[in-house]
């Protein structure tokens, strides 16, 4: 990658920010709050009381795509230039008010004029240029670079304080879909290395973070915007959700997320497509998982209808394809592969006759609290593999454990069965083929050299040619690769203190924007 020219920002801007900085780190350097905070969080109605699965290991902007940091970060603390509506799918003017191809590898960005970061310092496009530099074209290993941009090289510059281009190697019609899961930062912000807690131009800030305890928000005083409704928010953490759940029911808390139907939310708890697909991910590069009938065999060994059922307690439905029908590129001829164990153990038995060791250990990994019922289903779907004479051994793990098995550089442990769960957040199925289907993708352990050739065709194309070039992608995958043993597009369900006014979305797993959150008393509708 090459990053572009170092914005040279004005001196007495720059020194302002300097001092601001260094006071921030000499704060937290004392372990005390990062405002002017009592630290008083006593249930009050203009106090959201949030209760998430996991704790975020960063508030860092650059790793916004994380199910545990962005929920915090993205469109709280900080915005990007363009935003994605959740449930239409258009883009809309945020920090930048248009947009516009000017070459056929060139875009700029025109930027909304007097914004202010929630250090009194204005934002501009040096900040523009310098936060998409950090983000796509350094070393320090953001994780919206891996999921959104790959190894794609970019050309920024900041044209004039109001307006900012960027530059592709070669035509890239979705540019500012991607540039939608930038978040945008100061220049004085590190450049070497990830931050732990931001400033940005969003409607909050952070107040506090006693790491393992709570993390809480204040209202941003700088923010150009309306002033929200709830002018602070307290996150706690809780791994169960019957333990999320009962806070809401409780008193103790107003919103609960990752919740499942049997977590005991009664009539507050909401449920909500989350854009979630879960699937097994097969490391097709390690035998016996490098034979097509067994990772056939594995697909037909799945119950999807009956884990939907009785696990998910109906509550999605069973895929065929690792994307859900809001997404570009959405196949909706595909059907999901019939649940036939006879067959399985039949490939399964032909494969052993040709010599493919079946016999070897299979590691089946999944991640605590990964989804309601994480549990239950890895046991269910290793119970089925044993049936069909395959030898399979669970391991649960945490995050950061099972992260070292989900991105590159994989971990050689012999053969991997990953319970993945991938929601994607941009709307459009190159993302998802990306990450999950190119041979050397962020997330995928296997492909050919022809699929490839499909899926960057695919790439290149716009509107309805690009719809079914990736549908053709998305229903090629289990006939040429089957990487994937697909099992079911999610819902999910949120817990909702009767005070408040919020129509959760198939972004709020990875986005929940506070300012849309009202008093319920107030809004005219629940």
């Amino acid at each position: 990658m090459h990053a572009a020219a170092p914005p040279q920002p004005a001196s007495r801007r720059h020194t302002l920010r300097v001092a601001v900085a260094l006071a921030a780190a000499a704060v937290l350097a004392t372990g005390c709050s990062v405002a002017n905070t009592t630290q008083t969080d006593a249930a009050s109605p203009d106090t959201l009381r949030i209760v998430l699965p996991q704790e975020p290991p960063t508030l860092e902007p650059c790793d916004a795509s994380l199910t545990a940091t962005g929920p915090i970060v993205r469109s709280n603390i900080t915005e990007p230039l363009v935003e994605r509506d959740p449930i239409s799918g258009d883009l809309g003017p945020k920090l930048a008010d248009s947009w516009e191809q000017t070459s056929p590898t060139t875009w700029t960005f025109r930027l909304h004029p007097g914004v202010k970061f929630s250090d009194g310092t204005t934002f501009d496009a040096d900040d523009a240029a310098f936060s998409i530099d950090r983000t796509v074209n350094s070393s320090i290993g953001c994780d919206v670079d891996g999921y959104v941009f790959g190894d794609d090289d970019l050309g920024i510059e900041a044209v004039d304080p109001a307006t900012v281009t960027v530059t592709t190697v070669t035509p890239d019609p979705i540019l500012p879909l991607r540039i939608s899961f930038v978040e945008m930062v100061p220049d004085t912000t590190d450049a070497t290395d990830k931050v732990r807690i931001p400033i940005g131009t969003g409607p909050y800030q952070v107040d506090y973070w006693d790491a393992g305890q709570k993390l809480a928000l204040a209202v941003n005083p700088e923010y150009s915007g309306p002033t929200p409704d709830y002018t602070r928010a307290v996150y706690q953490w809780r791994t169960e959700g019957s333990v999320r759940a009962a806070m809401v029911t409780n008193d103790e808390a107003e919103i609960a997320t990752y919740l499942g139907p049997e977590d005991g939310a009664g009539d507050l708890g909401v449920a909500y497509p989350n854009n979630e697909t879960t699937a097994l991910r097969l490391q097709a590069t390690e035998p016996p998982l490098d034979d097509y009938r067994v990772r056939e065999a594995i697909d037909l060994s799945i119950n999807r209808a009956g884990i939907v059922k009785a696990l998910f307690r109906g509550l999605g439905e069973p895929a065929a394809q690792l994307v859900g029908n809001s997404i570009v590129g959405y196949n909706d001829q595909l059907t999901p592969t019939p649940y036939d164990l006879e067959r399985a153990k039949e490939l399964v038995a032909e494969a052993k006759a040709d010599g493919v060791p079946v016999d070897k250990e299979i590691k089946l990994i999944g991640r605590t609290g990964q989804f309601p019922k994480i549990n239950e289903t890895i046991e269910v779907i290793q119970n089925s593999l044993d049936q069909v004479g395959l030898n399979v051994k669970i391991e649960m793990m945490d995050t950061s454990g099972q992260m070292q098995y989900q991105i590159r550089p994989f971990p050689d442990a012999g053969p991997v069965m990953l319970m993945v769960q991938h929601g994607n957040q941009a709307g459009d199925a190159q993302f998802t083929a990306e990450q999950y289907l190119l041979s050397d993708g962020y997330q995928s352990t296997y492909g050919t050299p022809e699929y490839d050739a499909e899926i960057v065709a695919a790439q290149e194309q716009i509107g309805d040619a690009r719809q079914a070039a990736f549908a053709g992608v998305l229903a090629d995958e289990p006939r040429l690769i089957r990487q994937y043993a697909y099992i079911a597009h999610m819902n999910a369900v949120l817990a909702k203190a009767t005070s408040v006014a919020y129509q959760p979305n198939s972004g709020t797993g990875d986005e929940m924007r506070l300012a849309e959150m009202k008093h319920a008393e107030s809004s005219g509708n629940d």
